[in-house]
């Protein structure tokens, strides 16, 4: 069994939809596969600003109709391709959908607010539909089609908009030896089920994530992400037009790359696959003969010391110190402990030798309700006021071979200095598989540039 997910670009009118679909189709002809879709580019957005638009009793027309626009654009456009395809019936889906999810707007500028439970349902539609759309396209080419339902069979714990999956419970609710091999299967991605049967989120963009919970229940040969560029690069072609293509990733180069802001895989992706050691492969749905890039247990340098260079945005840096620090047992365990508790992510850490001071990097929408609770945690012991720095970025480089490698700190913080770049803070993690440095947010791109010129080049720039 091989996974396929498909992204919203992937999706986002007749033409791509229907190349994804022959994607799936052609894949199946070999072995059996496991289609994972996204909304189509726009939609979520579009769903997203529904609910919060209804909650202020602003008006929601505009979101409402262009959504609609997009799922019939498509439908008319995979109907004009194979008349087989049930024009009606799908766009009768599609009406149902949207009639609900008015019913749930007016209720929500009643309430004056949306409940979390509410937004989920309301977010997810463009999932559910892609599905319905293949689903059609799929028995229009005369091929049966086995849904799995990702609220039923993938158990999530966490809240309604983000949650995690629990494998072992999924694998026994997907039952993939239940399935019949002339079957194509299909998943919406994005959702799943807690253990009261509601439907929850897996966090925005979190269909790569679904895809690979499914691979992993499945016990697929391999996950691909298809997607809207080659595969991963050394740092965003868009920053850098000379970023090179990474033909091969080791699974803990491409969870630092994509935890430290690499926008071509989700984070949380490789975590379920790591453990069955299933490969990932990112591929290009527009370019589709390309090799792309492989993600597995196999580390291969290819003459690479450094994998790749990414800038995380958005980021607001704490700094906890005072006399009250030192020698005082159990205080980093404090602030990182009301961390957690108020479900706040800390991105980076580093501490003074002295143990004067703690500095952590949190997410910048997070830096209010950080301090309000640090302000509480800590208001008996004897500290300085917390310091807190917003508009920062952090810069990471990332790759296995800068463990054996020598100079690698040094060109990256020379070329940092010889930008003109200030450092707010350095941190390496004790793997030596990356060090990150925090600069001004403004002075981002510029660092990725200088960076990736120092490591990746040997062409000398005049200023």
């Amino acid at each position: 069994m091989r996974v396929l997910k498909f992204g919203g670009t992937s999706l986002a009118n007749p033409e791509r939809f229907s190349q994804a679909a022959k994607l799936i189709e052609r894949a199946h002809l070999e072995e059996q596969v496991a289609g994972v879709l996204s909304a189509p580019a726009k939609i979520t957005n579009h769903l997203v600003a529904l609910s919060e638009k209804a909650a202020l009793n602003q008006p929601t027309d505009s979101h409402f109709n262009e959504a609609i626009d997009i799922f019939y654009n498509i439908i008319n456009g995979l109907h004009a391709e194979n008349n087989k395809f049930d024009l009606a019936g799908t766009k009768a889906l599609v009406d149902a959908e949207f009639a609900q999810i008015k019913d749930l707007l007016e209720e929500i500028r009643q309430a004056g607010k949306v409940s979390d439970a509410v937004k989920a349902t309301i977010d997810c539609r463009g999932e559910k539909l892609s599905i319905a759309m293949m689903k059609a396209w799929f028995e229009a080419r005369g091929y049966s089609v086995h849904i799995v339902d990702p609220v039923k069979q993938l158990l999530a714990k966490g809240g309604y908009l983000e949650s995690s999956v629990e494998i072992v419970e999924s694998t026994k609710r997907v039952d993939a030896a239940s399935i019949a091999k002339d079957k194509v299967v299909l998943m919406a991605g994005f959702t799943a089920g807690n253990e009261n049967g509601e439907l929850v989120l897996l966090g925005r963009n979190g269909s790569d994530y679904s895809a690979a919970c499914l691979a992993a229940c499945l016990g697929a040969s391999v996950c691909e992400i298809w997607t809207d560029v080659d595969g991963v690069y050394t740092c965003d072609p868009r920053l850098v037009p000379d970023a090179r293509l990474l033909p091969s990733l080791s699974y803990r180069e491409a969870m630092e790359l994509s935890y430290f802001g690499a926008k071509v895989i989700h984070p949380r992706t490789i975590g379920p696959l790591l453990p069955k050691q299933i490969p990932c492969v990112i591929k290009n749905t527009g370019n589709s003969s390309a090799p792309g890039s492989i993600i597995d247990g196999h580390v291969k340098s290819e003459g690479l010391q450094v994998k790749g260079i990414t800038n995380l945005d958005n980021v607001a840096m704490f700094n906890v110190s005072g006399p009250g620090m030192q020698g005082m047992v159990g205080m980093a365990a404090r602030v990182f402990s009301a961390m957690s508790k108020a479900g706040i992510s800390v991105i980076l850490i580093t501490q003074s030798s002295s143990e004067y001071s703690i500095s952590f990097c949190v997410p910048v929408k997070s830096a209010d309700a950080a301090k309000a609770i640090l302000e509480q945690e800590l208001k008996a012991h004897d500290l300085e006021p917390i310091e807190v720095a917003k508009d920062l970025s952090i810069i990471s480089v990332v790759g296995d071979g800068m463990k054996q490698a020598k100079g690698i700190a040094a060109r990256f913080f020379s070329a940092l200095a010889q930008a003109n770049i200030s450092l707010v803070a350095i941190a390496q993690g004790s793997s030596e598989r990356s060090i990150s440095a925090v600069v001004a947010q403004n002075k981002a791109i510029e660092a990725v540039k200088a960076t990736h010129q120092a490591l990746f080049n040997n062409k000398k720039v005049v200023d």
